[in-house]
C-alpha cells in the first residue's frame, strides 16, 4: 500500500479502519528512510525503538484506547530533547547527549500515541537558513539534490517533502519553519508565540523560538498544533487560554474575511516567479470570497537587523552554557594541559560550535557588552515593540495578510554559504512574525521554471490561528498540489 503522498487524516482513517496497522505503517516509512535518505541526509538517527512504539499503539488500537494520533509516525527536529534517544542540535558540541527527559512537544505527541521515527537533521543550533551549517553534513532539496532545503528545519521539511515522514516537527525563530516548508513544497506552521512550550527545547532565541509542524496539508498542519499547544507549567511564557478544534472548523470559504496585501513587501525586489506565485496565491483567495485590502508596515524594513541584534543577543546568553565543564563537548587536554581557565574555554568553544554559531555568539556578545547594549539591544527592542503595534493596526483593517515566504526560490548548495550578509537577508519577510509573536504559515502555491517548490505566507493576529488556517486552505484547494511528489520518490 503506497503512503507516501497521503495526508495524516487519510492515514489514520486506515489505521482507524483496520485497512492498516501502525507497525506496517511504521515500517513502510523506516524502509523509504532506509531507501532514500543516504541522498537527503535529513535524518540524524532513526529511533530504533519505533517499531516496538509501533506494536504498543496497534494493541492500544486492538483494546479499544483511543489517541488523536494513535499509532502514526512522526518525525521530530533534532532540536527538541527526546529521552533515551540522542539530542545533538546538529553540533559537536552535544554530540552523544542522552537527554533524562523530553520537550513538552514531545511528550504531548506521544500522549496521543505518535510514534517517533527519528531525529531530523537541521542548521546548528538552528542557526541558518540553508541547512548548510550541520556538523552532520548537508541536507539537500529531494526536488533537486544541487539545492538548498531551507533552514533551520530543513530535514523536517525535506523527510515531508520526499514521502519520508507523514509529518514532522520544527522550531522557528526568524522563519526556519516556514522557510524551508516553501523551499521543499510543504506546508509549515509558527504558531502565536505562547501556544506552544519551549521546555525542553534547545534554545537559541527565548523570546522567539516556537515549535511547529511541517506536513503535507493545511489541515495536518492544524491537527498537530492542537496537540502540541497548550499551557505547560514548565515554561512561563505559555498561554492559559483554551486551545480551538482548528481542524475540525477549518472552511476554505473566506466570504466576509479581508486579507491584507503588505504594501511594503510588494515593492520589494521579488524573483519573477515568486511574484507570479504570489499573485496566483491572492487571486486564489478572491475566489474563495476574500475582500482584498492594502495595508501598511513601515517598519517591516527594519525586521532583519532588530532580528538578528535581538536573536544574536538571546544566543549569546543561552549558548554561554556549554562551557565544556557542566555538560557538552570538552576539548581533549592530554598533550597541552590548558594553562588557563580561559584557555580552557576558547580551545573548548571554538572546536565545539560551528562557525556560524560562533559568528552569532559574537554578534551577540558585542551587542550586550558595556556601553553597546543601549545602542544595540535595547534600541532593537523599542522598534520591535513599534513593529508589533503596526502589526496590531493592520490587523485592524485584515482578517489575514499574505505575502512572500522568500524573495527567490530555493538557491543551491554553496552559493551563499560564504555570504553572511546574503543568507541573513533570506529571512527579510519571516522575521517579523517572531518579533511580534505572531502566527505565521508558509502554504505550496506552485513551481519556478526550474521546477522548484514555491509557497506564499499567511500570518494572523496573535491566537487568531483559525482564520489563517481557512486562508491556507483556500490556497491549498486552488494550488492542488499537496500530493505532488519530487521524480523518483
Amino acid at each position: 500500500m503506497e503512503l507516501k503522498n497521503k495526508s495524516l487524516f487519510e492515514i489514520k482513517d486506515l489505521i482507524d479502519g483496520g485497512s492498516v496497522s501502525s507497525v506496517e505503517v511504521t515500517k513502510y516509512f523506516l524502509d523509504r528512510i532506509e531507501k532514500f535518505d543516504s541522498d537527503l541526509n535529513s535524518f540524524i538517527q532513526v529511533n530504533p525503538k519505533a517499531l516496538d512504539e509501533a506494536k504498543a499503539a496497534d494493541d492500544k488500537i486492538k483494546s479499544g484506547q483511543k489517541g488523536r494520533l494513535l499509532g502514526l509516525p512522526v518525525g521530530i527536529k533534532d532540536l527538541l530533547c527526546t529521552k533515551d534517544l540522542q539530542t545533538t542540535a546538529a553540533s559537536k558540541m552535544l554530540e552523544g547527549f542522552i537527554p533524562p527527559y523530553s520537550a513538552t512537544v514531545v511528550e504531548r505527541l506521544k500522549q496521543e500515541g505518535a510514534i517517533v521515527l527519528g531525529k531530523l537533521n537541521l542548521d546548528e543550533f538552528a542557526m541558518g537558513s540553508s541547512n548548510e551549517n550541520s556538523y552532520f553534513g548537508s541536507v539537500k532539496n529531494p526536488w533537486n539534490l544541487e539545492f538548498v532545503p531551507g533552514g533551520s528545519s530543513g530535514g523536517s521539511a525535506a523527510a515531508v517533502a520526499a514521502g519520508l515522514a507523514p509529518v514532522t516537527i520544527g522550531t522557528d525563530t526568524g522563519g526556519s519553519i516556514r522557510q524551508p516548508a516553501s523551499f521543499c513544497g510543504v506546508v509549515g506552521v509558527k504558531p502565536t508565540y505562547g501556544r506552544v512550550s519551549r521546555y525542553g527545547i534547545v534554545a537559541f532565541a527565548s523570546s522567539l523560538d516556537q515549535a511547529g509542524p511541517l506536513s503535507r496539508t493545511v489541515k495536518d498542519g492544524a491537527l498537530i498544533s492542537e496537540v502540541i499547544s497548550g499551557f505547560d507549567q514548565w515554561d512561563s511564557t505559555t498561554s492559559e487560554r483554551e486551545v480551538p478544534q482548528w481542524s475540525a472548523s477549518i472552511s476554505g470559504d473566506l466570504k466576509g474575511k479581508k486579507v491584507g496585501i503588505v504594501k511594503e513587501y510588494m515593492e520589494a525586489k521579488l524573483h519573477k516567479d515568486v511574484e507570479a506565485q504570489l499573485k496566483r496565491a491572492i487571486d486564489s483567495l478572491k475566489e474563495a470570497g476574500a475582500e482584498i485590502v492594502e495595508v501598511s508596515l513601515p517598519l517591516s524594513r527594519m525586521a532583519i537587523p532588530v532580528y538578528y541584534m535581538v536573536a544574536t543577543s538571546e544566543a549569546s546568553s543561552n549558548l554561554a552554557r556549554y562551557d565544556g565543564v557542566r555538560y557538552g563537548y570538552r576539548a581533549s587536554f592530554e598533550d597541552r594541559p590548558a594553562e588557563s581557565v580561559e584557555e580552557f574555554y576558547c580551545r573548548t568553544r571554538g572546536e565545539g560550535f560551528g562557525s556560524e554559531v560562533k559568528r552569532r555568539i559574537m554578534l551577540g556578545t558585542y551587542a550586550l557588552s558595556s556601553g553597546y547594549y543601549d545602542a544595540y539591544y535595547k534600541k532593537a527592542g523599542q522598534i520591535r515593540r513599534l513593529l508589533a503595534e503596526e502589526f496590531n493596526e493592520a490587523f485592524k483593517k485584515a482578517d489575514v495578510l499574505i505575502g512572500p515566504v522568500t524573495a527567490t526560490p530555493p538557491f543551491k548548495l554553496g552559493d551563499r554559504i560564504s555570504d553572511p550578509l546574503e543568507m541573513y537577508l533570506n529571512d527579510i519577510f519571516t522575521t517579523s512574525a517572531n518579533l511580534a509573536g505572531i502566527p505565521g504559515m508558509s502554504v505550496p502555491m506552485g513551481f519556478s521554471e526550474q521546477g522548484l517548490p514555491i509557497g506564499v505566507q499567511l500570518m494572523s493576529a496573535a491566537y487568531s490561528e483559525q482564520v489563517m488556517f481557512d486562508a491556507g486552505q483556500a490556497v491549498e484547494e486552488r494550488a492542488n498540489i499537496s500530493t505532488r511528489l519530487p521524480d523518483g520518490y
